[in-house]
């Protein structure tokens, strides 16, 4: 189905077209003219799908065809990263480019004086983190209450982080009267509670399978010592000329050190997680995607919602704790119909992690061990150690503990404002 077909105005086609796009995703085709229909939609879509513009489109339609309460904030989107936050809001500019819109992007790890200074000016739409939005609210430099529009994005992410408390706080505040979409990378017990509780007779979009990876990536396993994961990675970059290449581990110590070793082996590399200034972590993406950095070493926490075009390749350099975050991880590459390849490097510590995967996505991954790589079969399986912030363990049924050490668990309370009871995490 093309874009001319959803019902768009003509701004909005004239903005789609400059992107370079003509045909819609499926979860655009589903979404963007319920969501012109006024109705709370409930969507699960794998990453790179092209979800953003799903909501994008059909809210900017929305601010244009109902004037009313204009230089007022209109539309609120919540996302549970400073660079999905970055991200959306640019594509909120992209897409109205050639409507009268003003947007403003809130997180935290800069100043927040240049985000009052812009509030007060007067914003159509807001994109936040709840974090930083919660700041604003408790030293009254924003106003909500002519809020038309809500949209959780990632929504499964931020109560993964412990926002469910901050954005029971921002529900409370706004006006009662106002659509809600609600997007998820799986519709979990969590978010169908949240959901019951948010949203008004919702239509439920789902256009993949629940932790299902995209179709283009080429997944593949390479056996190998602990010891030489990262002279595997080296070689495999090197001998293979990856361009751009996004590396995981699973803590920020061993993404800076694996970004200084790969440096030091002669690869442009840069780390990018949360104890980086929201600066670095700008300057460090914005030198990936532009080829300045080959290599671009992450945590889970700061990867996710990472948006780049054409990605080709994602190597789990230490496989994730919990088996969702996998999916997550190599959904960052084969994005919007292109391909990708997810290497996944694995140690005789790691075996569990991975059949918890393979468990999970109800498929065997393909494994090669690469010539000179083999690894020691004397090699003994060690436990592995999980640092502060880590989740409790590989089992995916297993849910992730607060910062208090709570379980997770609903609280019940009015319509639209009972929670899962996490703990808040700075944003």
């Amino acid at each position: 189905m093309l874009f001319n077909e959803l019902g768009l105005t003509a701004e909005l086609l004239r903005a789609v077209d400059e992107q370079g796009y003509s045909k819609a995703t499926p979860i655009q085709q589903r979404a963007i003219p319920l969501i012109l229909e006024g109705r709370d939609i409930l969507a699960a879509a794998q990453t790179g799908t092209g979800k953003t513009a799903g909501f994008t489109l059909p809210l900017l339609q929305h601010l244009q065809t109902s004037d009313k309460n204009r230089r007022s904030i209109r539309a609120l989107i919540l996302t549970p990263t400073r660079e999905l936050a970055a991200q959306v809001a640019e594509s909120v500019r992209s897409y109205g480019t050639h409507l009268p819109f003003r947007t403003a992007v809130i997180f935290g790890g800069v100043s927040i004086n240049t985000q009052i200074a812009k509030l007060r000016k007067g914003v159509d739409v807001v994109v936040a983190t709840p974090g930083r939005l919660l700041d604003h609210m408790q030293q009254g430099t924003i106003d909500l209450s002519k809020v038309e529009m809500l949209v959780l994005d990632e929504a499964d992410r931020m109560l993964d982080m412990g926002f469910i408390r901050d954005i029971r706080k921002v529900l409370k505040i706004l006006p009662a009267e106002r659509q809600n979409l609600l997007f998820s990378a799986t519709f979990s017990n969590d978010i169908r509670a949240l959901a019951a509780n948010l949203l008004d007779a919702p239509v439920e979009i789902e256009v993949a399978a629940r932790n299902k990876p995209a179709e283009l990536v080429k997944q593949i396993v390479h056996p190998v010592d602990k010891a030489r994961k990262r002279e595997l990675l080296s070689h495999r970059i090197g001998t293979e000329n990856w361009k751009q290449v996004l590396v995981f581990t699973r803590t920020k110590h061993g993404a800076n050190r694996l970004a200084k070793q790969l440096t030091d082996d002669g690869l442009t590399a840069a780390a990018i997680h949360g104890n980086k200034s929201q600066t670095a972590r700008t300057r460090a993406l914005s030198d990936f995607k532009e080829n300045k950095v080959r290599v671009l070493v992450a945590t889970d926490i700061a990867a996710r919602g990472l948006d780049i075009d054409k990605l080709p390749h994602v190597v789990n350099y230490e496989l994730p704790f919990v088996a969702e975050d996998y999916v997550h991880r190599i959904g960052r590459t084969a994005r919007a119909g292109h391909e990708g390849h997810a290497v996944s490097l694995v140690c005789v510590d790691e075996v569990r992690l991975l059949a918890d995967i393979e468990k999970l996505l109800q498929t065997k991954i393909p494994s090669e061990i690469i010539p000179g790589y083999a690894p020691d079969q004397r090699v003994k399986a060690e436990p592995l150690t999980q640092g502060r912030g880590n989740r409790a363990t590989g089992n995916r049924n297993n849910k992730p503990r607060s910062r208090r050490g709570g379980a997770p668990k609903n609280t019940g309370g009015k319509p639209r404002r009972r929670s899962s009871g996490r703990q808040r995490r700075a944003s």
